[in-house]
Parts: C-alpha cells; sequence; structure tokens
C-alpha cells in the first residue's frame, strides 16, 4: 500500500535547497499519555483537510517544491539506536542541500537533531517554544529524555545560544537556572523585536513543542498545561522566523489519540505548512 505524503510534497527524495519532512515517531520516554508516535502518519492524513495556499504568507506549497522522505526507523527496545539513526537521517538530508522538518514524536528527538546541525552550523541558535522547562539534569533516573532534552542541547550550543518562549512549568530549579542563563524570553508585545536583536544573522533551528499552545485551543497533547498561547502568538513567532536564517525546524509532542475532534492533528498540520513555506523561501 502506498504511505500517505503531506499536502502537495513533490516526493520521497530529498530535492537541493528545498524542505524535507522526516517523521520520527519515537515515544519511548513519554511519562503520562502516550500516543506521540502516531503524530508524524496523523498530520501527514489530516493535511488533506487544508488547503496548500497561505493566506498569512501569501504563499503556496504548489509553488514551493518540498519532499516527504517518510519516517525514520524507531528501534523501541534501544533509545541510543533510535537516536543515532535519527541523526544519521538528518545529517544525510543536510548532505542533500535540504532543510530538516521534524515531525514528532516526542521531544527528545530534537537532541540528535541539534547534534547534527551543530555540526554543520557551529553558531546554531535553538529556538525552544514549549510549556515546560525541559532542563532537568536527571529524570527518573536517565540524563537523556523528553524532560532533559533542553538541559543536553545547552550543553551542545551553549545557554547563551538557547532561546525559550512560552514556558509555565518546571522545577524551582529549572526556573532558576534559565533565570542565571538569560535563556527565557516572555512572549509579550515587544518580544519579536527582542527575539530577532538576540539571533542576528546566526543560523536557527526552531524546537517547537505543541504543548506551548493552550489546553483550549490544542487538548491533543500529552502533557497539557494552562495558561499557553492561541494561534495568534503562533503566528507572530513564525512572522519573526521568516526574517531570519532559519534552517531547520522540529513540531513534537503531537498526541492524536487523547483529541478526537482531530482539531489539534489539524492544527500542528497547518503549522507544518508554515515552517514548510517559511523554510521554502531561504535565500
Amino acid at each position: 500500500m502506498t504511505r500517505h505524503l503531506f499536502l502537495e510534497a513533490a516526493g520521497v527524495k530529498a530535492i537541493p535547497g528545498r524542505p524535507a519532512l522526516l517523521g520520527m515517531p519515537l515515544d519511548v520516554t513519554s511519562t503520562y499519555r502516550r500516543g506521540s508516535a502516531d503524530a508524524p502518519s496523523a498530520i501527514r492524513v489530516s493535511s488533506d483537510s487544508i488547503e496548500s495556499y497561505s493566506p498569512f504568507l501569501d504563499r503556496d506549497l504548489l509553488d514551493a517544491p518540498f519532499a516527504d522522505l517518510g519516517d525514520v526507523f524507531v528501534e523501541s527496545s534501544s533509545l541510543e539506536e533510535t537516536l543515532a539513526a535519527i541523526r544519521e537521517m538528518t545529517a544525510l538530508v543536510m548532505t542533500a542541500s535540504a532543510f530538516p522538518l521534524c515531525l514528532g514524536g516526542e521531544h527528545t528527538i530534537a537532541l540528535p537533531v541539534v547534534e547534527a546541525l551543530n555540526e554543520v552550523h557551529p553558531d546554531l541558535i535553538v529556538v525552544h517554544a514549549d510549556a515546560h522547562t525541559d532542563l532537568r539534569e536527571h529524570y527518573e533516573g536517565n540524563p537523556i529524555n523528553h524532560a532533559t532534552v533542553m538541559r543536553r542541547i545547552a550543553e551542545i550550543v551553549g545557554p547563551d545560544r538557547l532561546i525559550q518562549l512560552g514556558i509555565r512549568s518546571g522545577t524551582k530549579e529549572e526556573f532558576a537556572w534559565m533565570r542565571r542563563h538569560a535563556t527565557i524570553l516572555q512572549w509579550g508585545p515587544a518580544a519579536e523585536r527582542d527575539l530577532l536583536r538576540r539571533i542576528g544573522d546566526r543560523p536557527v533551528y526552531l524546537s517547537f513543542d505543541l504543548d506551548v499552545l493552550d489546553p483550549v485551543c490544542f487538548p491533543g497533547t500529552g502533557n497539557p498545561e494552562p495558561g499557553g498561547w492561541f494561534y495568534a502568538d503562533v503566528e507572530r513567532l513564525l512572522f519573526a522566523l521568516d526574517r531570519v536564517h532559519l534552517v531547520a525546524a522540529d513540531v513534537v509532542e503531537l498526541n492524536p489519540r487523547v483529541d478526537p475532534s482531530e482539531v489539534s492533528t489539524i492544527t500542528a498540520a497547518r503549522i507544518v505548512r508554515e515552517l514548510l513555506l517559511i523554510l521554502g523561501n531561504r535565500p
């Protein structure tokens, strides 16, 4: 049976200078509601419910070819092997001069993606949108999982190249770490200006955890947190990122199982469409 591709994908082979979707259905270290492994497939299927044209960006996927490379094979018994496979596939996409857009899965996928990106972009800025800090040193005795992923990433790029948005849940120690290293940026009226100033002309990786959205408009995630963003906040971020050197992104932590309305999945597909159009508009 032919697998389902994201809306208007040009094919399954990376196109130089164009975005490449790569599914990463990892759901190994999740600790509350499992189901994010279903997300890449669900996003692809639900993409048929949206238009290829984005009124927000005034661009159309029909005019911006991209590839859908399918999913990285997830070895459920070995997190280490799966992360190594993700790192290798991300590196291959960049070797083809394409821009990776990674569909999680749990947030842990961001670690091997950043490891691969940092080899090519040693001045990489990581913009992290999330409800949660993800900065624990260890969680449940493990140093690598969804609750520690940004701490591990900060060890790679340095805290000065990590910018965190939308955070509203974490330990006292994690919030103290963010304040000490000035990684957190409050998403107020002037936030876009501050974000652009901190990024400058350096390459950017967006790690977008969908639970940054308020559960009122996005219930379909494993660890919902009240008090979050609404879709207009997401558009403000996307508009800012359209003006920087975005080289890769991820969209993670959709859990289709807990939102039978499919509103969350369709919202995720729309965010993916916008990111494809932004990555496809790089000079």
